[in-house]
């Protein structure tokens, strides 16, 4: 940082204000010029100290310092270390709140599959072929009107759902009602109780 303009900004205020006056006041700021240069360098160097001071408490544990440089000061900023995460100095399995509460070294910690509604599958049952809840996802293109949009997505909400996973139940659930109401009635076998039937011939 270079005090030179700071210094020769205020020698041409100080020439122009006693430029207005006698000789003898011009003769007295000439001599005066020459030390107030070097006390405006010690000025200022004392304020920019005071300044990296009050900048290194905010800044701690980093620091600012002022070294000189031959008579010009430099700005020395160290910054403080970057902040360990809580669980960065756990293992991986015991970064789970779970497992650290219970103690569980990582070899012990259950494994728990995670599913959600939203991907539209879950794990398929060992050994068996997967249900209709558990095949693949698929893409359908759904535009429904903006009241429409705003009921479904408050219905969501308030499931603590997402839409997506709200509107594959609320299909579903329509779907087998739908295909429970419209299954065709199973009739009796005959001879069974109830079933009407008639012989006719002869009783001996």
């Amino acid at each position: 940082m270079e005090l030179a303009r700071y210094v020769d900004s205020l020698r041409q205020e100080l020439s122009g204000v006693v430029e207005t006056g006698d000789e003898a006041t011009r003769e007295l700021a000439a001599r005066l010029v020459t030390p107030l240069s070097s006390a405006v360098r010690l000025t200022l160097l004392d304020a920019l100290s005071a300044a990296a001071d009050e900048i290194t408490q905010e800044l701690s544990p980093g620091a600012v310092e002022i070294r000189l440089r031959g008579l010009d000061p430099t700005f020395v900023v160290t910054l403080p270390a970057p902040e360990q995460r809580p669980d960065e100095d756990l293992p991986h399995d015991m970064s789970h709140p779970t497992h650290a509460r219970n103690g569980m070294a990582p070899s012990m910690a259950p494994l728990t599959p995670v599913t959600t509604a939203e991907e539209g599958s879950t794990s398929a049952t060992e050994g068996g072929a997967p249900t209709k809840e558990e095949s693949a996802p698929s893409r359908i293109n759904f535009r429904p009107p903006e009241h429409l949009k705003a009921r479904i997505e408050a219905a969501a909400g308030r499931e603590r759902l997402s839409v997506n996973a709200w509107l594959v139940r609320s299909v579903s659930g329509l779907l087998d009602a739908h295909e429970h109401d419209h299954r065709p009635e199973r009739r009796a076998p005959r001879g069974t109780p109830g079933s009407s039937q008639s012989f006719t011939g002869w009783v001996t």
